[in-house]
Formats: C-alpha cells, structure tokens, sequence
C-alpha cells in the first residue's frame, strides 16, 4: 500500500477519534470513548508505519495539518461551530504549506 494512502487512513482515524471525543463529552459516554481509543490507536499504528520511508517532520506536518482542517470542518457541519475569514484563511495556509511540502521540499520521499 503506497504511504501516502496509509497516511490518508492514519489522518482519518485520527479525525474520527478526535470527533468521538467530542461526542464522549469528556469521557462520560461509553460508545464514544471507546471510539477515542480505538481510532487514536489505530492512527498511531498507521502513523508508525509511515516513518519507516518518510521522516518524523514532514509526516507529522501532514498529519496534523489535514487533521485540523478535517476537524475544523467537521465541527462546522456536525457540532454547527462557526468559521470566521480569519479561521478560514488560516486553514487555507495550512494546506498551502503541505501542498509547498509535498511539491518543493527534498525532505519528501515521492
């Protein structure tokens, strides 16, 4: 499986434990919590496996970075928080700043 695809998984198990935390309304709901650990788990698993070809930096940039535009965008749709121009822009820039990662930078294994 290339490791971006399980890149991509990590990231969206790492959106659907970071959305059931929400949901787990601090851990005081069961089916919620143990959605948290499970999908961090796995996120966690997938992420190990993508250092073994890319180095720590750069796939933590895009971890983290498309996670935060997929929860900012998830809590818009389902929790109904609202994104101001500011929050937009921001966002913005975090997916401008992986796109000049992943087309510019001689740290990236293509």
């Amino acid at each position: 499986m290339p490791v971006y695809l399980i890149l991509a998984f990590a990231v969206m198990f790492e959106t659907i434990g970071t959305t059931a935390l929400k949901a787990s309304e601090q851990f005081t709901k069961l089916g919620p919590s143990v959605v948290v650990i499970l999908a961090y788990g796995i996120s966690f698993y997938l992420l190990s496996i993508t250092l073994r070809t890319m180095s720590v930096g750069i796939v933590y940039a895009f971890w983290s970075g498309f996670g935060i535009v997929m929860i900012a965008t998830i809590g818009w749709i389902v929790f109904g928080q609202t994104l101001d121009l500011a929050a937009v822009a921001g966002l913005a820039m975090i997916i401008g700043g992986i796109a000049v990662i992943h087309l510019f930078s001689n740290s990236v294994s293509n």
